[in-house]
């Protein structure tokens, strides 16, 4: 644990390795997609969309180890939620994204699927009496997600491109080394975050959905920004929806194998889920392409959203 004197400068620390690992990590990725011949796309859903996933990952589960229900799922719902609006918004004003048809024939909808397996399930009792079925559910469901990615990718790769084996080792080095320097800033930022935050006597929900929602998501925020500003539009977009489904299926179906989620007294902030989740849907399908101006609304958005969280709840709840 960070010290208080030591919070500031563990952030500040935080934003320099964030900011280092996710260009090493955006290069890595691009070229090594080049050489074996597989869209970055698949590359990002997959790899960084597992790699950017990690701090959600340690906190979540870490969480559920230590039987706390309300950082453990308040911090997926959240991050969810800021990786679509916040993300994406801040990623599509630094340059707009162009979004293809296959994205929203394929990936939008895994995504999509994803969020109302999770409202169901939650309905169900499949993440509070019977989470441990639950559980085994979403672990399934996310085998059988990276399944369906790597038959896709063995299918698209060129067999007749030559892989410059050392080179292409060279690359996924640098992938792994981006994901490492963005993790480990993304700890620093969440536990100066967190003690920051404890220091101003915040609720854990609130800390965990917001707080720490936003710092978990800090690596997906830097990725696809770098991603936007380099023209990687496939990077910028699949990260984040990569992302909402490891968030989904792979951490909260380990977190649910430890301890009831209580989501049954979160179903308010899943439906805020489902419906940004569809608003998403509705920017994408009309024009295949986030703009700056949509990129702000989906900014305008998420600030009504932190306002809820730290206003609005204490007022119907």
């Amino acid at each position: 644990m960070i010290d208080l004197y030591l919070a500031l400068p563990a952030f500040i620390v935080g934003v320099v390795f964030i900011y280092k690992g996710s260009d090493i990590l955006v290069d890595g990725t691009a070229k090594t997609a080049v050489r074996l011949g597989i869209s970055t796309l698949i590359i990002s859903v997959i790899l960084i969309g597992f790699g950017t996933s990690a701090p959600e990952f340690a906190i979540s589960v870490g969480a559920a180890v230590q039987n706390n229900s309300e950082i453990s799922l308040g911090n997926i719902i959240g991050s969810c939620i800021a990786n679509l609006l916040l993300v994406l918004g801040v990623a599509a004003i630094i340059r707009p994204i162009k979004i293809k048809k296959g994205i929203i024939k394929r990936e939008f909808p895994i995504m999509l699927g994803a969020t109302i397996v999770l409202l169901v399930s939650s309905f169900l009792g499949l993440l509070d009496k019977y989470h441990l079925i639950g559980g085994i559910l979403f672990l399934l469901l996310f085998t059988s997600f990276v399944g369906y990615y790597v038959l896709s990718a063995r299918k698209e790769r060129d067999k007749k491109k030559k892989i410059d084996t050392e080179k292409t080792s060279k690359n996924l080095f640098f992938i792994v080394l981006g994901i490492i320097g963005v993790v480990a800033g993304a700890w620093l930022l969440i536990e100066s975050a967190v003690i920051i935050a404890e220091f101003l006597h915040i609720s854990p929900f609130i800390i965990a959905i917001s707080i720490v929602a936003v710092g978990t998501s800090i690596p997906e925020l830097v990725v696809s920004s770098m991603a936007a500003y380099k023209n990687e539009h496939d990077i910028a977009i699949g990260n984040v929806l990569g992302s909402n489904v490891f968030n989904i299926f792979l951490i909260l179906g380990f977190a649910s194998l430890f301890i009831p989620l209580r989501a049954l007294g979160s179903l308010t902030h899943l439906w805020i889920l489902l419906a940004v989740t569809l608003v998403m849907f509705l920017i994408l399908y009309t024009g295949h392409s986030i703009s700056r101006k949509e990129g702000v609304f989906m900014l305008s958005l998420y600030s009504v959203f932190i306002w809820y969280t730290f206003f609005g709840y204490s007022l119907f709840f």
